[in-house]
């Protein structure tokens, strides 16, 4: 039997609520911090299309858009057993120049309804704090290239020691540590954790040209980043491919 539910979030964004709404209503500038690949026909009624890990893809209707104001979108609805998702951006510009962005996600989760609503409330707020990031610090520019590779299942203990490995860290990990991404077979990356959010293990960092986000979600190992910069996406790819079968052997 499905279940109701609702998240909310509000953050302050340093960026003008026209910078926000390229942001989060363009497909360009949604890859530039978000998960996977978006496609959002810009009107209401308009169909958008979110792909994930390259093979799983949802589609939604534009149930609101009002330029630099507010968006809203609605998942199609689960056949199997009604169950939908849908979000709602609304802008609110602030004289300093900044912008506060109010999040609300609900609609009905399934049978493990309590399990999910959790990893949303925690994963949500990850996703904003990674969209204040690019904002404060690459705003304008698009991701040239995406990666989100999901790993294998592993303990917290596992992925939190893995991810202080690969950060060049010991003893933790804290928002402003310096580190040095070093993953075999690329140049090493000098950076900045931007946040930490434990448990429910997320830690964002902050490169020169990309942003990072590593992910221990429900038990499950996720890298995450986004390439201000033209790359070898692939050579990328192939190292976090290498160290996430290393590092969980």
């Amino acid at each position: 039997m499905p279940h109701e539910f609702e998240v909310r979030h509000d953050i302050e964004l340093e960026a003008s609520p026209e910078e926000v709404w390229q942001a989060i209503a363009e497909g360009p500038g949604i890859d530039s911090w978000f998960m996977g690949h978006t496609e959002l026909e810009p009107r209401e009624g308009g169909r958008g299309t979110q792909t994930f890990g390259g093979d799983f893809s949802m589609g939604s209707t534009v149930t609101a858009w009002e330029p630099g104001k507010r968006l809203a979108y609605r998942g199609d609805e689960n056949p199997e057993d009604g169950t939908f998702m849908a979000f709602e951006y609304l802008i609110e510009g602030r004289e300093s120049g900044s912008t506060v962005l109010r999040f609300v996600h609900n609609g009905f989760l399934g049978d493990d309804w309590e399990s999910e609503y959790d990893a949303l409330k925690i994963g949500d707020l990850q996703y904003l704090r990674k969209l204040a990031a690019y904002l404060k610090h690459f705003r304008g520019r698009i991701s040239t290239h995406n990666l989100m590779l999901w790993g294998p299942q592993a303990s917290h203990d596992q992925a939190w020691a893995a991810f202080q490995s690969v950060l060049g860290l010991t003893g933790g990990i804290a928002a402003g540590d310096r580190v040095t991404i070093a993953p075999d077979g690329v140049a090493p990356q000098e950076g900045v954790v931007e946040w930490v959010t434990d448990p429910g293990t997320f830690v964002g960092v902050r490169t020169d040209d990309g942003l990072y986000m590593l992910i221990h979600g429900q038990g499950t190992v996720v890298v995450e980043h986004h390439a201000y910069a033209d790359i070898d996406g692939q050579a990328l790819e192939r190292s976090w491919q290498g160290w996430l079968e290393k590092a969980f052997a």
